[in-house]
């Protein structure tokens, strides 16, 4: 759920509140029932969860390692280098 910032027009007291982005917009200042203005927040910041954006999604496969059989003894559907 977002959080939106909010000011005073007469008092100046700010504060912030979570709400629905759907939910309307506060009028009344709870400390003195004043005017409110609300914010441009700077938005939220990025959060990853898990084990790992680069782990997951872009780590290199692990090179092809040269075949120890001999590539007459190799099967055909072999991807080793020889």
């Amino acid at each position: 759920m977002p959080h939106y910032d909010y000011e005073c027009q007469k008092c100046k007291h700010v504060f912030e509140i979570y709400q629905s982005m759907t939910a309307e917009h506060l009028t009344k200042c709870p400390k003195c029932k004043g005017p409110l203005k609300r914010l441009i927040g700077g938005g939220a910041g990025i959060i990853f969860k898990g084990s790992g954006f680069y782990e997951t999604d872009y780590k290199r496969k692990s090179q092809a390692k040269p075949c120890e059989k001999a590539a007459s003894s190799c099967p055909a559907n072999c991807k080793h280098k020889h």
